[in-house]
């Protein structure tokens, strides 16, 4: 049938730019590969889902038992963060305050804790299985990572308490602030990918995927400041705290997604010419064996 003749010569022709793509453009067509077929974008949203609920409780217990000092400092950052003024800044006021009743504090600090410690781990779990995905690497034996995640965590902690005065130049404002905000995050990018992977992956070969992250999280954070504060009034003023609650995680899985997709990128360019030529030695193959401990059988994209 002309139709099927037509069809096939299409399919043939379809079949012969593939071929001639990944001979000509082998780091774009790679890409576009893990792209479309490691299931990144559902990462990014598990990844964002668990950042969530792992916060928002943390939130609670820092307002509840955390000093003045340290509760003063955590809303200067997130006001950095996101801009925050008008209504949404009187709801972070109204948490980190002292307005609030003690009591009631005290106990809804209690089970934000709780639900924080409960939540945390899976927070890294996810982190880690993004860096794993991003390299086609097997799962990591817990015994062998499962301190890596509490300090990982730790060191997020203690990174979004200095988003204040890291966004603010220490001071010096904006024009110093977003250099020192992308240099700062580069090299927790790279840490992260190097402590999350169990140190199986070399150092020079985490800075491209590093870069990258650092660069989209310092353009989202930027944007941040001029979209979040009217989205987050508005929702606030529409939807009551649903609204706060839906806007805060379509943020986090924008930002999940820029920082998986980023680490999937920055793993094939590390990997493939030209940047591996510089990079890499015959010997640093990422998926050997690890240099801190056996992993599991299991694939890397399963689990």
């Amino acid at each position: 049938m002309p139709g099927t003749g037509r069809a096939a010569a299409w399919a043939a022709r379809g079949r012969r730019l593939r071929a001639s793509a990944e001979t000509r453009l082998p780091v774009l067509t790679e890409v576009a590969n893990r792209l479309l077929g490691g299931n990144l974008l559902d990462g990014g949203t598990r990844l964002a889902a668990q950042a969530f609920l792992a916060a928002v409780p943390l939130l609670f217990a820092v307002a509840a038992f955390a000093p003045q000092s340290v509760r003063d400092q955590l809303r200067d950052s997130l006001r950095a963060m996101f801009g925050l003024s008008g209504r949404s800044d009187v709801e972070l006021q109204q948490i980190l305050g002292d307005s609030a009743d003690s009591e009631l504090r005290e106990t809804t600090g209690a089970v934000g804790l709780v639900v924080a410690l409960a939540s945390a781990t899976s927070f890294s779990r996810a982190m880690a299985r993004i860096c794993e995905r991003a390299w086609a690497l097997p799962k990591s034996r817990t015994r062998v990572a499962v301190w890596r995640w509490v300090v990982w965590l730790l060191v997020v902690l203690l990174a979004v308490l200095l988003q204040g005065p890291l966004r603010d130049g220490f001071g010096a404002g904006l024009w110093l602030g977003v250099p020192v905000f992308f240099l700062v995050s580069t090299g927790i990018w790279m840490w992260t990918q190097y402590l999350l992977l169990v140190g199986r992956v070399p150092w020079r070969l985490l800075v491209p995927g590093a870069v990258l992250a650092a660069a989209a999280t310092s353009a989202l954070g930027l944007t941040a400041r001029l979209y979040m504060p009217n989205a987050l009034n508005r929702a606030l003023a529409e939807y009551g705290s649903l609204g706060l609650v839906l806007t805060m995680l379509s943020w986090l899985i924008v930002v999940c997604a820029a920082i998986t997709f980023a680490f999937t990128i920055g793993a094939v360019l590390a990997q493939e010419p030209p940047l591996s030529l510089y990079l890499a030695t015959k010997d640093e193959v990422p998926g050997d064996a690890g240099t801190d401990g056996p992993t599991e059988e299991t694939p890397a994209g399963n689990g």
